[in-house]
């Protein structure tokens, strides 16, 4: 079989990056906020995160689907919007708990719980501040070999085993263990 590696490494400056930088485990998904595969995997992740703590860091790429999702494109641009005020994460987990209420006012409304600052939150939505970025995630999973969502990469390999929490887990633990 063979490996695909990711062709731009997680970089804290430009990824969304939960754990520490010296973690001997990155974990990066590239995800789209209305595929339901990815909502799992949210949970997911979420679990392992917290079950290895400082062992492992992850980071997030958007990769809107927008052929089959039409709300994928709009929900990574908020996620970015959101970001840029430091609330990444909450807008992250928040996009995924609401996968079925992704419209526009919707995505305002979100912002608005995380006490995000409108004016500034609504300029960048509007003008597609982070459209760029998004493109720029979208291409480097292109050119690393990504055609659909959940795709996770482990320390740069793709990961093309089952994510669910136990096999997920294990992996991760058995990649710790190789590196210590």
């Amino acid at each position: 079989m063979m490996e695909l590696e990711l062709t731009l490494p997680v970089n804290s400056s430009r990824d969304h990056v939960l754990g520490p930088q010296k973690a001997p485990i990155t974990l990066l998904e590239y995800g789209d906020y209305e595929c339901p595969y990815c909502r799992q995997a949210n949970l997911i992740v979420g679990n392992v995160v917290q079950q290895l703590g400082d062992k492992m860091r992850f980071a997030f790429r958007n990769f809107p689907l927008t052929q089959i999702h039409p709300h994928a494109q709009h929900a990574a641009e908020a996620a970015e919007c959101a970001g840029a005020q430091n609330k990444f994460w909450e807008m992250h987990d928040i996009l995924y708990e609401n996968q079925q209420a992704l419209e526009d006012e919707n995505l305002l409304e979100y912002a608005e719980i995380l006490e995000l600052n409108m004016s500034r939150f609504q300029k960048d939505f509007y003008n597609h501040t982070f459209a760029g970025l998004i493109r720029e995630d979208f291409l480097s999973g292109v050119r690393s070999g990504v055609n659909g969502t959940p795709t996770f990469y482990i320390n740069r390999m793709r990961y093309n085993d089952s994510w669910d929490q136990e096999t997920l887990t294990r992996t991760l633990i058995d990649i710790i263990n190789e590196n210590l």
